[in-house]
């Protein structure tokens, strides 16, 4: 992409109702425009980071052996009448009323439809088990909406559903979500750690938050040091498999936010490993039972001929909220630093000097050979100042930037800046396109 072509409204100053440091970036860089209290436009480099996050959510969902559908964001009430959340939901749902008077409302969760759907196809434990997601925006009605595309009332989900024929078979699905959730986060870059979290009147142990931790996190959280060193389980784990042991691996450690902490049991953590911080909360995996099976009657036939309300859980992923969190994870005081498996472009290409034809040839060149070696590029072909180009290469955050000027050129040499670190290299044009090939095939 020639960024003289491409959509990019920068901005040099930081929104003063910006308060984190996401939401600043994010309006800077031109990723967001905001259109009412809560909800946004997602401009073109905010889309692209947006599609990749859901792509890696989408493809460790597919691993983990769920199943893609896709829900309206319209739904019945008569369906949320059926479970008895209608009136019990509170001023957060959107209540919609058509030309003919019928009550419908703009899906703030998915638990009723997802439920009304099984119950219409599968009839037999022979069905079982099954998990169904989808992902699709959302709308809860923020009392006080902030910090961005962090706590907005319209919102990219992706929420999955299991259907089990009992708790044993419902906690082998939970474990399936736990472990894909630990390797999603990892190819994002961020480091996730699972936390305890409540589990309402249901009781049981099979409910977690999986938090990041930053600095402008919304709660603070207590946990043992090595959850955070802790590797994903890898992209090789078998799904089909015994996962407990993973699972108990991290669950024995102490976590917990400070809704769920227990300062005596924290306590028991050697002091050099206690470590308490700011978190963000970017899933949530909850075990619910017949809650919603018994009351809509979603029932199968067990071997014995009897039938009985399937065990259900579900798994949510703030897909946009995690371009948010990805943020305050990787950024500096110049702007984002995108982990390349979301960067929105893989490279930047900076002409020091459109006009000049060594300049000129030589960045067309490198941006052929990037497209050739599938790497994305986003070529600053425009002729704003040096400065201005610099400026706007660190706050997008690209992983790269390859600086063609004549000075170099005039001894065969371009300069490959690393953005996460900010060192440079001098090398031949096509030694850059080389490394920078290589680098992306290792990666794959």
């Amino acid at each position: 992409m020639r960024l003289s072509r491409y959509f990019l409204p920068v901005l040099k100053e930081t929104p003063s109702d910006a308060e984190i440091v996401s939401h600043q970036l994010m309006l800077r860089a031109g990723m967001i425009k905001q259109q009412a209290a809560g909800i946004y436009s997602w401009l073109p480099l905010g889309h692209r980071v947006l599609k990749k996050i859901e792509q890696i959510v989408r493809e460790e969902q597919d691993r983990a052996g769920a199943i893609e559908l896709l829900m309206p964001t319209i739904q019945s009430a008569d369906l949320w009448r059926e479970s008895g959340r209608y009136d019990d939901y509170g001023d957060e749902m959107l209540r919609i009323t058509d030309r003919h008077d019928r009550e419908l409302l703009f899906g703030p969760t998915n638990e009723e439809m997802i439920t009304e759907i099984f119950r219409s196809y599968c009839k037999s434990y022979k069905d079982l088990p099954k998990m169904l997601y989808h992902i699709q925006w959302k709308f809860r009605d923020e009392r006080r909406p902030r910090f961005g595309v962090m706590r907005g009332r319209e919102f990219l989900m992706k929420d999955t559903y299991s259907f089990d024929v009992d708790e044993e078979a419902a906690r082998r699905s939970y474990n399936r979500m736990f472990v894909a959730y630990l390797n999603t986060f990892s190819r994002l870059g961020l480091k996730a750690v699972p936390m305890k979290a409540d589990t309402g009147p249901i009781g049981g142990d099979l409910s977690h938050e999986f938090i990041v931790l930053a600095e402008t996190g919304e709660s603070e959280v207590f946990c043992h040091a090595d959850l955070v060193e802790m590797g994903a389980p890898g992209l090789d784990v078998d799904f089909d498999g015994d996962l407990q042991p993973l699972v108990d691996q991290r669950t024995a450690l102490y976590a917990a936010t400070e809704e769920m902490h227990q300062p005596d049991e924290f306590a028991a953590v050697p002091k050099d490993r206690q470590l308490s911080a700011r978190g963000i909360e970017v899933g949530h995996i909850f075990y619910f039972g017949t809650k919603y099976s018994e009351p809509m009657k979603a029932l199968v036939q067990h071997q014995d001929g009897q039938p009985r309300p399937v065990h259900m859980g579900s798994y949510g992923v703030g897909v946009s909220r995690l371009l948010g969190a990805i943020i305050e994870a990787h950024h500096d005081e110049k702007g984002c630093i995108w982990p390349e498996s979301v960067a929105p472009f893989g490279v930047g290409i900076i002409n020091m000097r459109v006009g000049d034809e060594a300049c000129d040839v030589a960045s067309e060149a490198a941006y052929a050979a990037l497209v050739e070696a599938g790497l994305d590029p986003l070529y600053d072909d425009t002729d704003n100042r040096a400065g201005a180009k610099f400026a706007t290469a660190d706050l997008i955050g690209l992983p790269y930037q390859i600086v063609i000027g004549p000075r170099g050129l005039k001894e065969g040499k371009i300069e490959l800046k690393v953005r996460r670190t900010g060192e440079t290299h001098e090398m031949s044009p096509e030694d850059a396109v080389s490394r920078l090939a290589e680098r992306a095939f290792a990666d794959d």
